[in-house]
């Protein structure tokens, strides 16, 4: 009976975990290397390396960079726009950072030098 009732409970385990996969969404986000080979650097047009790419709710950004030249501030479009380092709702200085999106815009400068100035920044719209 102690076999009977092993094999039985497998069977109602891999019937639950079978119906749980197909009711339960699979929160999976992709990984993009923001600037892909080139990294997080100035002088590089970062609005074409988002050309063709959708973002979306759980996907990851991936920063990386040499952390005594650059870092990552998260910032809202008016600092975007303005290039205004001190102004910042998270910084990243690990020269490997990642960072998970959520729902609308996101907004990314170096706050190093004039960085900003010269394109390092990235505005993305992340949907649903």
């Amino acid at each position: 009976m102690g076999v009977e009732a092993y094999n039985y409970s497998s069977v109602i385990m891999f019937y639950l975990f079978l119906i749980t996969s197909f009711i339960v969404p699979h929160a999976k986000g992709e990984n993009y290397i923001v600037g892909d080979s080139y990294g997080w650097i100035d002088f590089v047009d970062f609005n074409n390396w988002c050309d063709g790419k959708e973002f979306h709710v759980g996907d990851v950004l991936v920063f990386n960079y040499d952390s005594s030249q650059h870092n990552v501030l998260q910032v809202d479009s008016t600092v975007y726009e303005s290039c205004i380092k001190d102004s910042y709702m998270k910084k990243l200085t690990s020269g490997n950072d990642s960072i998970v999106l959520e729902k609308g815009g996101a907004w990314f400068i170096c706050g190093v030098d004039d960085h900003c100035e010269n394109g390092q920044k990235l505005h993305i719209n992340v949907t649903p």
